[in-house]
């Protein structure tokens, strides 16, 4: 009797045992899930805005400036980006390039937009703040954020959109017009740098105004026109990103054009706060941040 039922016993465990392995066996042939997609976060590109204006105008030389580089240098190693810092001098004045990147492989997309902000609010109707520094919520840091939320964002993509992307922000890009400077001597001195040839330079500018209204701006590449306006219409945002020339700009893109390389500047320069003291971060909005890192995060996945 013992043995019969020692017998029955050891069945039992062999039965679930084995339908253990056969439901272990079927449960692991089954395909998984892919993992959600890391997405754009308007909200938190919105907080880098506020962060970097709390700190005050990141004009040269000033502590907040050399702060912010600091503070971007950290977000970005952290993102798994490697760092390096191109130090410069232009008129006199020394600067400092963050490059990042993923190793020894060269660009063949760089995105790029200035930290820094204006020496004088030389545009502010109050005459008596034009000797006062800009903050530049939207002029320098709106372009940052969606850098850095692009920074974090990239990576984290399966498979990721693009293996030999840099990121750039230029250093001395806002102060022309003033005696002893010229404007973009950061994208300047990245370009005399450097020897590149990427297919694409964007750079990212005055791009969180509330009422936002992107045109095509002239002097950019019309191939890279093109094709990110046409990825934003197809995202349903061609009422931001309208297909319309309307300016013609001097920004950090021009260097590159010079050089022969393919560049376009996203800007929308109908911003009454700019080169004033009003250019603050409450007239930012995380949706304009959103709807631009949508944008270039999908341009650069159909880039693979």
């Amino acid at each position: 009797m013992k043995k019969k039922n020692s017998i029955i016993f050891l069945l039992s465990i062999l039965f679930f045992v084995s339908g253990g392995i056969l439901i272990w066996k079927n449960s692991s042939l089954r395909p998984q899930p892919e993992p959600a997609p890391v997405k754009f976060d308007g909200e938190r590109a919105l907080q880098d805005v506020y962060h970097q204006t709390e700190l005050g105008p990141r004009i040269p030389d000033s502590d907040a400036h050399a702060q912010i580089r600091a503070w971007m240098q950290e977000e970005l190693e952290a993102a798994g980006w490697q760092v390096e810092v191109q130090t410069f001098e232009k008129f006199g004045h020394r600067g400092y390039n963050l490059v990042a990147s993923h190793g020894e492989i060269e660009p063949e997309i760089i995105l790029g937009a200035h930290y820094d902000s204006r020496i004088y609010a030389d545009h502010d109707p109050d005459v008596e703040k034009r000797n006062q520094a800009v903050l530049g919520a939207n002029d320098g840091a709106s372009g940052v954020a969606i850098l850095l939320e692009l920074a974090r964002t990239i990576p984290a993509q399966q498979p990721p959109p693009h293996s030999s992307i840099w990121l750039v922000f230029f250093d001395l890009e806002d102060n022309g017009n003033i005696p002893t400077w010229e404007w973009i001597l950061g994208s300047r001195a990245f370009v005399d740098g450097y020897t590149l040839n990427p297919e694409a330079v964007v750079i990212l500018d005055m791009l969180g105004d509330a009422d936002l209204n992107i045109y095509l701006e002239r002097n950019s590449d019309p191939k890279l026109r093109a094709e990110i306006w046409a990825q934003a219409a197809e995202l349903g945002y061609e009422n931001i990103f309208i297909p319309e020339e309307k300016f013609s700009m001097l920004d950090d893109h021009t260097p590159f054009l010079e050089a022969g390389m393919p560049a376009i500047d996203i800007i929308d320069f109908d911003y009454p706060y700019w080169h004033t003291t009003e250019d603050t971060a409450d007239k930012i909005a995380k949706e304009s941040l959103q709807v631009v890192g949508d944008t270039v995060l999908s341009w650069l996945k159909n880039k693979r």
